[in-house]
């Protein structure tokens, strides 16, 4: 194959002859010289099949991130390579530079980089490496079909997990766990606690935790302290079906709804509960059980990468299947879902008695704030008006839907992107502090 070189030979070199006796033969002669050129241009350059690749670098990195992968282009051949090497990836990758020129002696050996910024969670794979190697003049170039290339390309995939901004607030919340903790083991026994250790009394103790047992075998009057119960169990169930590729501002509502699972997720390892995911639309997109203390909270992060919204209805009988007919014990279920009448009336409502009456059901939806902005407009055109009656109908719909779920023995949590993950986190916490989980 050729190069503009080529080309730009053949227009510097055709119109010359014209000024000759005999221009036509004249432009043939330039003609073959210019193939001649090229066609030992040609096999000078190097052997492709000669070159091995190799990859290393980040395998996980944050969204928002950035993460490198690096790619090791060895000349196993006897001649010296001059090459170009364009390293592909999926679009949503954000890949850069796309293209690198090598010059590889024999035995010698080159890494070039690859900056990556991902777009999007979830897998982004590295599709193929394209190899050209070139002439001495830069005439022409040898390369193989895309079949070879993909052969020799080396296999990565690079794990981009979701954005977390509430990751910001997770020590406030963790003081204000450490605060229930503590608070509960002054109040003493209620509802929800165990017993934790024995401690000397001291005024403003209630003498009702007095251990008088304990008291006469340490000739002291000791009380009881009780503290939170621990190993709970909380179902995080993520909706993936149509209406969570809805995009609330800058993302889709499924990334407010993994966010905030993970923080309720670690808020619930750092208080040493369990933590179940289910991801649920047509189908059970994935399930990870038994992830609750704080080394398995890397599994459900890992999980949660690879979701992503389906243009499916969510089949909301499935959650009825999987939390009714395989679990016995009382656990905490949020289901993060939108709260709009059609999926709720059809889908949750029927089957949300059964599951109240079982476990602790917390519903959390997303509020569009644009729909919130549009039923606030003050300008008086017809407009306006007709766009902020029907933002005001939406919103009269969600209401109408959070009491119906309220009645039927839920916990609804209905708030903006920006605090949407700290009010479900707050939730997690009151039911901490009140011993209902």
């Amino acid at each position: 194959m050729v190069t503009r070189r080529f080309a730009a030979l053949l227009a510097v070199g055709i119109p010359l002859p014209a000024l000759l006796p005999a221009p036509w033969l004249s432009v043939a002669g330039v003609l073959v010289l210019a193939v001649l050129v090229a066609a030992a241009d040609f096999a000078l350059a190097g052997a492709l099949a000669r070159i091995s690749l190799h990859r290393e670098g980040d395998r996980t990195v944050w969204l928002g991130g950035t993460a490198t992968v690096s790619l090791a282009v060895l000349n196993t051949g006897s001649r010296l390579l001059r090459l170009q090497l364009r390293d592909s990836w999926v679009p949503s990758a954000g890949a850069s530079p796309a293209r690198h020129d090598l010059r590889l002696a024999p035995a010698e050996r080159s890494v070039v980089a690859t900056t990556l910024t991902p777009v999007r969670h979830g897998d982004r794979a590295a599709v193929r490496v394209t190899l050209r190697s070139y002439g001495p003049l830069g005439v022409a170039y040898r390369q193989r079909r895309r079949g070879w290339n993909d052969r020799i390309t080396p296999a990565w995939s690079l794990r981009v997990l979701p954005r977390f901004p509430s990751r910001r607030i997770l020590p406030e919340k963790l003081a204000r766990m450490r605060v229930i903790d503590g608070s509960v083991v002054a109040r003493g026994r209620g509802h929800g606690t165990e017993f934790d250790v024995l401690r000397e009394y001291v005024i403003g103790d209630d003498v009702r935790s007095i251990d008088w047992r304990a008291s006469a075998r340490h000739n002291d009057v000791v009380v009881r302290t009780w503290r939170p119960e621990r190993d709970r169990r909380l179902v995080c169930v993520l909706d993936t079906g149509r209406t969570s590729a809805v995009r609330l501002g800058d993302a889709p509502r499924l990334d407010a709804a993994i966010d905030a699972a993970l923080l309720l997720a670690v808020l619930a390892a750092r208080a040493d509960d369990r933590v179940d995911l289910l991801a649920l639309d047509s189908t059970v997109r994935t399930r990870v059980e038994g992830g609750g203390h704080r080394t398995k909270v890397g599994r459900l992060i890992e999980a949660m990468a690879a979701l992503e919204a389906s243009p499916a209805e969510t089949d909301f009988s499935l959650l009825a299947r999987d939390l009714l007919r395989r679990d016995r014990k009382r656990s905490l279920v949020v289901i993060f879902t939108a709260l709009e009448p059609a999926p709720m009336i059809e889908g949750l409502l029927p089957l949300l008695p059964a599951l109240a009456a079982r476990h602790k059901v917390v519903v959390a939806g997303v509020r569009d704030p644009a729909v919130s902005r549009l039923s606030q407009v003050t300008v008086a055109t017809a407009a306006d008006v007709h766009a902020a009656a029907a933002a005001q109908r939406v919103l009269t719909e969600r209401d109408r839907i959070r009491d119906v779920l309220a009645r039927f023995g839920a916990t609804v949590v209905d708030t903006g992107p920006e605090s949407f993950a700290s009010h479900v986190a707050d939730v997690y916490l009151l039911l901490k502090a009140t011993g209902r989980l």
